[in-house]
């Protein structure tokens, strides 16, 4: 089957610097991830060595200090650095993306002290993190979480399962919201678990549609013994700081979905250019022009809005509601773009010697994970109304 390049989306950067980090990010998706990543993805490989590569080029820590060796850029350009390498790979893509939500809380609510033993290693130095905070019946109600950690002199013991780990079984550390209190939002607390503590353990990955290569697990604390001084924030400070790092991890999977997308467009616009029927480029048909125009004006509309509340967050403002918004717009419209990218293709779209129909299964689990579509939209309007119990209504 011929294959057919993606054309490089027209970015607008803030700085010289953020476009010399694109031209670099480019170069290593050409030469290091996009040429394998479908036959990887078919055999199910986890790519850690692109993993370190990436650790090791400085594209795991891109929106931290660098006083503990990030990157120091703004979200902005971080989150564009995001949609490229999940267009190559989605793999790799929403691998960075859990990483850098596995930092959230050390970087922003850890001690110094903490920051300093800690994070250099995380961001720079070929360690790969995994957030726990779902559970086996604690998916979207994380308040109800009954993972426990129960003080024992200067150490805390954990006990618990956590579901649908990301990376679970094969990160070098955790990031792990555990109860120290009674039922309740208010009873969670962090911790940063070493992957390789005593206790600690994954059951096989899970069975996917896709993302074959991204190992996703449960993961067992069976006595897990964690120093106090692996305590992130205050006790009980745990919810708040989980649903902190959730609304920068909801920017990650938004611009992910983009990338998936824009993939996907690529591919379409290059195989009905290509192909011929009836004497002619499929291209040439208007209905499937039409086609392809609406899915490029989903695709620019999701960049926006990822865009715009990065920016917000840049700035310093709130943006909870816009990332929520760019989650629910920028996964809804990768379902769509790929769905119809499939249909484009038409019965080589159903095979995989394109990659199309790994970008359709691959786009589905984005509309779940770091809370589905459906709990964004209670996000989104409860900024608008205020919060159900407020006006009576009962909770769901």
């Amino acid at each position: 089957m011929p294959e057919y390049g993606p054309r490089p989306v027209d970015r607008q950067l803030p700085t010289q610097e953020a476009r010399d980090l694109l031209a670099l990010v480019r170069e290593l998706v050409q030469r290091e991830i996009r040429p394998p990543a479908s036959e990887d993805e078919r055999a199910a490989r986890f790519p850690r060595e692109t993993c370190t590569l990436l650790s090791g080029s400085g594209l795991l820590g891109l929106p931290y200090s660098q006083e503990y060796g990030g990157g120091d850029q703004p979200y902005e350009v971080y989150l564009q650095v995001l949609e490229e390498l999940a267009a190559a790979r989605l793999t790799v893509g929403m691998g960075t993306s859990v990483h850098t939500l596995s930092c959230h809380a050390l970087a922003h609510f850890g001690s110094k002290q903490q920051r300093a033993d800690h994070l250099p290693a995380m961001l720079g130095g070929g360690l790969l993190g995994a957030y726990c905070l779902s559970e086996p019946a604690s998916g979207s109600d994380a308040a109800s979480l009954s993972t426990r950690a129960t003080r024992d002199g200067d150490d805390w013991i954990l006990e618990g399962t956590k579901a649908w780990i990301t990376h679970g079984g094969v990160a070098d550390f955790y990031t792990v919201f555990a109860r120290t209190a009674e039922e309740g939002a208010r009873g969670i607390t962090a911790f940063l678990v070493p992957g390789d503590a005593a206790g600690l353990g994954a059951a096989a990955p899970e069975r996917k549609m896709g993302l074959q290569g991204s190992p996703t697990a449960q993961v067992h604390f069976d006595g897990v013994r964690v120093s106090d001084t692996r305590r992130l924030g205050d006790e009980g400070q745990g919810f708040t700081i989980a649903l902190s790092a959730l609304e920068s991890g909801r920017l990650g999977i938004a611009a992910c979905a983009v990338g998936v997308a824009q993939a996907a467009l690529d591919e379409a616009v290059a195989y009905t250019r290509g192909r011929e029927q009836f004497g002619r480029p499929v291209a040439d048909f208007q209905g499937l022009r039409f086609m392809l125009a609406d899915m490029a004006t989903q695709i620019e509309a999701g960049r926006a809005l990822y865009l715009t509340a990065a920016r917000l967050r840049d700035g310093g403002h709130p943006f909870g509601r816009e990332a929520a918004m760019a989650k629910l717009f920028c996964t809804d419209a990768a379902m769509r773009v790929t769905t119809d990218a499939v249909q484009l293709l038409g019965g080589y779209g159903y095979t995989m010697d394109f990659p199309v129909e790994r970008y359709l299964r691959e786009a589905k689990v984005l509309q779940i994970l770091e809370g589905t579509n459906q709990i964004q939209r209670m996000v989104i309007a409860r900024h608008l109304t205020g919060p159900e119990s407020d006006r009576g209504i009962r909770r769901t």
